[in-house]
């Protein structure tokens, strides 16, 4: 179908050469190694949530990028809700990244955010040249989609202080290895010049 048909893609009113995708965030952690990781991610949860906001600020779109959990019948809403009103570990990230109406999500079946999901077709139609990854987990779906947008040719931002793994060890690896291989800039998340790429 032709792109230039609006009455059909008229859904992705923001154009930006920068979007800021949120990996899995949303996320009741209830699963081996959610104990280890709940104190590791929720002050990265700050972070992005200051990052989101000089984002929000700056013209730039946020995407959230979130498993389904395996509920298949779930929307996005119904997973933000499980994980907000539910009695699980990862309640307070939430609560610090809360979505907005105005955000995108994409639910993803596998680790990387662009299996089977809609995103590759999203960051099309929004001109998307540059992503800025964060969330969880550094070593696994963060890379996982770190390695498939490097492989469209994105230029990609992963912050060093907005992602984290069950082995802090092997999250820094992940974060080495983004940088030596996708040519990742990993510059901290307050180091990141926001207008520019919103320019670029």
């Amino acid at each position: 179908m032709p792109a230039n048909n609006h009455d059909l893609h008229g859904n992705a009113p923001d154009t930006s050469s920068a979007v800021l995708i949120i990996v899995d965030m949303i996320n009741d952690l209830e699963f081996p190694g959610g104990d280890e990781l709940v104190p590791q991610l929720i002050p990265v949860a700050e972070r992005i949530a200051s990052l989101k906001a000089r984002a929000r600020k700056a013209g730039i779109p946020v995407v959230y990028a979130n498993d389904n959990f395996g509920k298949w019948r779930s929307d996005f809403r119904e997973v933000v809700d499980h994980v907000l009103n539910g009695d699980v570990k990862g309640k307070p990230l939430a609560e610090a990244l809360r979505p907005d109406e105005d955000d995108y999500f994409v639910l993803k079946p596998k680790h990387s955010a662009f299996f089977a999901t809609t995103l590759d077709t999203l960051l099309q139609y929004l001109g998307a040249r540059h992503l800025i990854l964060t969330g969880a987990t550094g070593d696994t779906c963060v890379l996982f989609t770190a390695s498939d947008a490097y492989m469209r040719d994105l230029h990609l931002h992963v912050p060093a202080d907005c992602t984290a793994s069950i082995d802090p060890d092997e999250n820094a690896r992940a974060i080495d290895y983004m940088a030596r291989v996708h040519h990742a800039d990993v510059t901290p998340s307050g180091e990141l010049d926001l207008q520019k790429l919103a320019r670029a």
